[in-house]
């Protein structure tokens, strides 16, 4: 529910736009059930997004017969059509364990050679302090690690010089992300108006049919989800995020700060 006092004003809907983010997540799919209206959002205004999916969504089929390989290929083709959908740059799969994610030193390394090489102003990633969702529901344990695994290579890891030190000596020198978007959160802070892309991110989730149980439920479930964060800001559709704010803007000449990046 929203994170809104009762009889208050309803809160600004968030405008600060990264020139450059980097979505984090643990499955193919899990970007498009997220924050896919708002990066469709910030690629329409002239942003440039890239995607990391930790797995390839190998343990997500429902008969135990299936072969994983088979399956993960699957998901990855549906998810390169999805990112088609958005408008993402690009999309890196990294392979790790679907169902057995960990956030260790293997795939921070991981996370923190694709901060550098793509040097993004905003990471969106799922918030890892949600083990339950507010409205019911167990957030999945591969979830919540690609989450804190996502924090951690933003901070320290992906600017710490002495962290990795041989990406450095193979060019991927530090970089600074500058702010930290956390989805499924049950903290929000900050909503998107995403009217205008809403249907961006429902037709991205069609390309997923190997995920999609209900189909022609699909397009009412997220509309409702949307009008649900909406509400907290008044519009007909939002994404909520907690807003981790790592480094302030520094406003050009004749700027104001609150307009450094957007």
């Amino acid at each position: 529910m929203p994170n809104v006092t009762p009889g208050a004003p309803p809160p600004e809907p968030h405008d600060w736009r990264p020139l450059r983010f980097m979505v984090i997540v643990a499955h193919p799919d899990d970007a498009d059930f997220g924050p896919a209206a708002t990066a469709a959002k910030w690629i329409d205004a002239g942003s440039v997004g890239r995607l990391v999916c930790c797995t390839s969504g190998d343990a997500g089929g429902d008969d135990w017969r299936t072969d994983p390989l088979e399956l993960a290929a699957t998901r990855e083709a549906e998810q390169l059509a999805a990112a088609a959908v958005v408008g993402y740059e690009g999309v890196a799969f990294l392979h790790q364990p679907d169902g057995a994610l960990a956030n260790d030193l293997a795939l921070r390394e991981q996370l923190v050679r694709e901060i550098r090489t793509f040097k993004p102003d905003a990471v969106l990633a799922v918030d890892p302090d949600t083990l339950f969702h507010s409205d019911g529901g167990v957030n999945h344990t591969d979830h919540r690690a690609a989450g804190i695994a996502a924090v951690d290579a933003v901070y320290p890891a992906a600017r710490n010089a002495m962290s990795f030190p041989w990406l450095a000596r193979d060019g991927l020198a530090p970089h600074t992300v500058r702010r930290l978007y956390l989805f499924w959160t049950n903290h929000p802070g900050a909503w998107v108006d995403t009217t205008a892309t809403l249907q961006r991110r429902i037709d991205a989730l069609r390309a997923h049919a190997s995920q999609i149980r209900h189909p022609e439920q699909l397009a009412e479930r997220m509309r409702a989800w949307a009008r649900d964060e909406g509400a907290a800001i008044g519009s007909e559709a939002a994404d909520a995020f907690r807003v981790i704010v790592i480094e302030e803007d520094e406003p050009a000449a004749g700027e104001s700060e609150g307009a450094a990046a957007s």
